[in-house]
């Protein structure tokens, strides 16, 4: 695999077996782009997602710190595995882990374990007695995402919706998914992400949501009060995954089901 080191500004090659290093003499990381092996099948992977965007930087705050160990120590703990690396490379090593570890369902089964652990279950217990499905309810999980999710998923808003004939603000769009750039998979976006996210927040806070991501864009939207389609008729589960997953270029893994 070839090697250029090149100032920090956006370069296209013709080839896809190159590995592109973005330098800055300050030490401050770009982008480091791997694209498909020569040997791997890229007939069924995406080439949606832009090979030549950049990652958001995120700046963390302590909160937000607080709350990427607390979730990451949560799944590791679930998963049996320890992930030596910190913050938002830890959980996400944690989520690959879990990813190569388990099958899809026991991924699932996995991450609500590490929800139920990381909220203690009196509050939810108490949140889905309070929190009948209404208005105000979907309305409410929509603004709270927004205000105290943004550490896990990134920046996102509050957008209007029509249910039953009436509008709501009950959709949180968020404009690039952290956890899906960050781990460059759609199997696990999918099987770690939407689909647990989905039977958790259903079953034990008592609320139906749709998560429909955007594999070209990294968007997703999170449509509270919506009932999410049967797996065999999810868009989601149609999407192959990216030329640059590091699941398929390293295991040689199928990353979706």
């Amino acid at each position: 695999m070839d090697a250029m080191v090149v100032k920090p500004y956006r370069i296209r090659l013709p080839g896809i077996n190159r590995r592109i290093a973005m330098h800055n003499p300050g030490g401050r990381r770009f982008i480091v782009s791997v694209l498909a092996d020569k040997n791997t099948d890229t007939s069924s992977l995406s080439t949606s997602h832009d090979d030549e965007s950049k990652n958001v930087i995120y700046q963390d705050s302590f909160y937000d710190r607080l709350a990427i160990n607390h979730l990451s120590q949560s799944l590791q703990a679930a998963t049996g595995r320890k992930s030596k690396k910190s913050g938002y490379d830890g959980l996400v090593e944690a989520a690959t882990m879990a990813s190569r570890r388990f099958s899809p369902i026991e991924q699932r089964e996995v991450v609500i374990q590490t929800l139920l652990t990381a909220f203690p279950k009196p509050i939810l217990s108490l949140i889905k007695i309070i929190a009948a499905p209404s208005k105000f309810t979907r309305e409410f999980f929509a603004t709270f995402t927004t205000i105290f999710f943004a550490w896990l998923v990134g920046p996102c808003e509050v957008k209007e919706s029509e249910i039953d004939g009436r509008k709501e603000k009950n959709v949180v769009h968020i404009q690039k998914c952290r956890f899906l750039e960050e781990s460059n998979c759609v199997g696990m976006c999918t099987n770690l992400c939407k689909m647990p996210s989905q039977m958790f927040i259903k079953d034990y806070l008592g609320i139906p949501i749709n998560m429909v991501p955007n594999f070209d864009d990294m968007s997703c939207e999170l449509i509270f009060g919506q009932e999410p389609p049967p797996q065999d008729m999810d868009p989601a589960f149609t999407q192959p995954c990216y030329k640059q997953c590091k699941e398929i270029n390293k295991h040689k893994k199928i990353c979706i089901n």
